[in-house]
């Protein structure tokens, strides 16, 4: 079995095997001695976490189905590990009542015939594997191994000519191939017929045990790590998911729920991967966009051999030029790895472009040769210096929006964690529950969702009205969201990206697609803190701009870009006026709206700044 196990865990659970070593790696710089390979099989911690539910990262047992599984079944061994990941599967799946039933009460357990219990007392009386049907041939029916293995294949690849031929002679045996059948070895008809449509509903599905076991030891493993190791096993975990955010940002739930504090990006401390630092995990930069691993092992290497990095200039200073580039500088100032020294992002952010080239022009001048006597002495070069301003702090809301556009995740905060209690205690749907392959709700259902709008892109219809689609996410995933021109008329204010929304929508499933929501509703989430009950208002609160008039210029009615600028005029109702200059005619056309900050910038996305006059 040890050569399948290998075998299967090379094809099957590379990436598992590959956080399972990287937690040994991080746990043995505490523990040198620790060997996942001589971890206990019983432990009752482990089974003790996962009859909670608390299945978030282990491997085979994270969707809602399987977790429900194991809060139900209680596993206390590998061997109902085992049981859980094989009956985890259509045709099986039916058996997990009974299987559940049997193995909280034994009473409960009955057998068809003696002759089963034998093959089936280790799964409470039910069929799991495909070894228990080769089985369950050769000792009722009398078949060899060899024979029995032809059925079971037979059977799985639903050849069902083959599958009424075999029904006879397992009940009743043949002669010329020396099959006895079940009923000469004592089972009556109605048991051996009801015996072999219980094989063909399980068979068409079935896991063979070696599979499973495979599966199960790994999933042992993973839930140890977790509930002994949860910090070597989370960093390793988060590590594995570099490029997705939406599973980082899933773990750092999980994180937060086991008491793991998770520390932002730091230009000091971290490094490419997540790691343990103290009771905490540190943030790996190699999460961070744009920024490679050969800068981050560079960054690494540097700190170890010159010490800590002291400010942004002596970062800068320090890196070679070759590897570094200002993107890269941008987005660790944004994401807040550069805090450490200091300063706030906004005067960061106002100095790093011309504190690079001060320092490249420096490091140019020293190639060239042409060093002031200063320099040879080793004095640093003061025209070099680039003061900091002092600048007020970014807003929260920005820090955050830079963090997510840096790395895809929020990391100082959420901007939903205003809203918790609210949502705590609401009818709200999570995201991720729509998301998930066992979504409880139904195709057409009507649901609540909340989140953060993080995309809008404008579309007009076969029929010349105007849609849009909209992406919410809150702290579980994010959806895709469609918005007809009835609702954009009406909400169209509120879905504004970095908006809290609440949505109240028609759950949309298709064959191949994700789920989607068609916006029935849309609400600011102040308003639910504030008086849940109150009608939505028309619109958001306005950023009214101090004008008279605006003049907005296309090249002529049949722009394709003037259906758009009429739908975000209805967006935003108002009595300011609001004239229209076609090009190819020289004519205008006036029209009223709100003068608000939100709508010229969309207009100016969709027209260009010169085309959106202000008087």
């Amino acid at each position: 079995m040890l050569t399948v196990f290998v075998t299967y865990h090379y094809f099957l659970g590379l990436r598992n095997l590959t956080v399972i070593h990287d937690a040994e790696k991080q746990i043995r710089r505490l523990h040198p001695e620790f060997d996942i390979r001589y971890i206990p099989d019983n432990d009752p911690e482990t089974f003790a976490m996962l009859a909670e539910g608390k299945t978030q990262g282990v491997f085979q047992l994270e969707s809602a189905g399987i977790t429900g599984v194991c809060v139900n079944m209680r596993p206390t061994t590998i061997e109902d590990l085992t049981a859980i990941v094989a009956l985890y599967r259509p045709g099986p799946m039916d058996s997990i009542p009974t299987f559940i039933a049997n193995k909280l009460d034994n009473r409960k357990i009955t057998y068809k015939t003696p002759l089963l219990e034998p093959i089936l007392k280790v799964t409470y009386g039910c069929i799991v594997y495909q070894e228990q049907v080769i089985a369950i041939f050769q000792s009722l029916g009398g078949y060899t191994m060899g024979q029995a293995d032809n059925i079971r294949r037979a059977i799985s690849k639903k050849k069902m000519k083959i599958i009424e031929q075999e029904r006879r002679v397992f009940v009743y045996g043949d002669k010329e191939q020396g099959i006895p059948g079940a009923m000469a070895k004592g089972v009556s008809e109605a048991a051996a017929q009801s015996i072999y449509d219980e094989i063909v509903d399980f068979a068409n599905y079935a896991f063979n045990k070696a599979h499973a076991v495979c599966y199960a030891v790994v999933s042992y493993q993973t839930a140890y790590l977790k509930c002994h190791y949860p910090r070597q096993y989370m960093a390793a975990l988060m590590t594995s998911v570099l490029d997705s955010a939406v599973k980082i940002s899933g773990y750092i739930r999980e994180c937060k729920e086991l008491g793991i504090p998770v520390l932002p990006p730091d230009i000091n401390h971290s490094e490419d991967q997540f790691t343990v630092e103290g009771d905490a995990i540190r943030f790996g930069m190699g999460a961070v966009k744009n920024v490679g691993r050969g800068l981050i092992r560079s960054i690494v290497a540097k700190r170890v051999a010159d010490g800590l990095f002291q400010s942004m200039e002596d970062f800068l200073r320090r890196m070679g030029e070759g590897e570094l580039n200002k993107r890269a500088v941008e987005n660790l100032i944004k994401c807040g790895a550069m805090d450490c020294f200091g300063h706030h992002r906004s005067e960061l952010l106002a100095v790093y472009d011309s504190m690079m080239d001060s320092v490249s022009a420096s490091r140019k001048r020293n190639l060239d040769g042409q060093m002031e006597l200063f320099a040879l002495l080793d004095v640093e070069d003061k025209a070099a210096v680039i003061e900091i301003p002092s600048l007020p702090e970014l807003s929260r809301a920005d820090m955050m929006s830079m963090e997510k556009e840096t790395t895809g995740i929020y990391i100082s905060g959420h901007p939903m964690d205003d809203y918790r209690a609210f949502l705590k205690g609401s009818h709200v749907v999570p995201i991720g529950e729509l998301m998930d392959e066992e979504n409880p709700y139904a195709d057409d259902s009507v649901v609540s969702i909340a989140g953060v709008v993080q995309a809008v892109k404008m579309k007009t219809t076969r029929n010349n009205s105007m849609m849009a689609y909209v992406t919410l996410e809150d702290d579980t995933a994010s959806i895709e969201m469609l918005a007809f021109s009835n609702v954009l008329n009406q909400y169209g204010g509120y879905l504004r990206e970095n908006s809290p929304v609440v949505i109240t929508g028609r759950l949309s499933i298709r064959d191949e697609k994700e789920p989607q929501i068609v916006i029935n509703r849309a609400r600011p989430m102040s308003d639910f803190t504030q008086n849940p009950t109150q009608p939505a208002p028309a619109e958001e609160p306005p950023r009214k701009v101090e004008a008279d008039k605006l003049y907005l210029q296309l090249q002529g009615e049949s722009d394709p870009r003037y259906r758009k600028v009429k739908a975000i005029l209805n967006m935003f109702p108002g009595d300011k006026q609001v004239v229209l200059f076609f090009a190819d005619t020289r004519t205008r056309r006036g029209t009223a709206a709100a003068l608000d900050e939100r709508m010229l910038n969309e207009l100016r996305s969709v027209l260009g700044q010169a085309n959106v006059v202000l008087k």
